[in-house]
């Protein structure tokens, strides 16, 4: 083969690989489900991380509120900051390549939520728009429950939005 054919040869390889990476970067690995929702096809760790990050943002609205009501502002800050960006640094990049991009931007736009919320309670103190700002975070996390569930790969058997694990 000459130089020419196998330059060829390497660009036509690149892009391909490249539309292929950019394709699993937007989809993710997804099917659809019968109920609607996108299926995403995870491994058994990784769905357990998922869902365990979900019960710690749970936890949180429920100190959120329970710090509301007391209006305690640094314990609110506190509470919303365990859900933030920090709680999302350990995903693992295989995850992030199985999760499509919608999933991804309310994922990571949901804990960018929780520290504004933190922020605001700081520099506001507690007040009816932390409420406002709370139902607005849980207004993602109902979007993104009634658009995605998860199944273990090679596994038949769906979860239809038990996060019980």
């Amino acid at each position: 083969m000459n130089s020419k054919k196998i330059a060829y040869f390497a660009i036509g390889l690149w892009a391909v690989t490249a539309i292929g990476v950019g394709t699993l970067l937007v989809r993710g690995h997804t099917k659809e489900s019968t109920d609607g929702r996108r299926t995403v096809l995870v491994s058994a760790g990784e769905r357990s991380m998922i869902f365990r990050e979900m019960r710690g943002m749970l936890s949180s609205v429920q100190g959120i509120l329970i710090a509301h009501v007391a209006n305690d502002k640094a314990e609110v800050a506190r509470v919303a900051s365990l859900s933030g960006m920090g709680a999302a640094v350990d995903v693992s990049p295989a995850l992030l390549f199985k999760l499509p991009l919608e999933f991804k931007e309310l994922g990571f736009g949901t804990h960018r939520a929780f520290d504004t919320l933190a922020q605001a309670a700081k520099d506001e103190g507690t007040s009816n728009m932390t409420l406002v700002r709370l139902g607005e975070l849980l207004g993602r996390c109902v979007a993104c429950h009634a658009a995605y569930q998860f199944q273990i790969e090679g596994n038949s058997q769906t979860d239809h939005g038990s996060h019980a694990d």
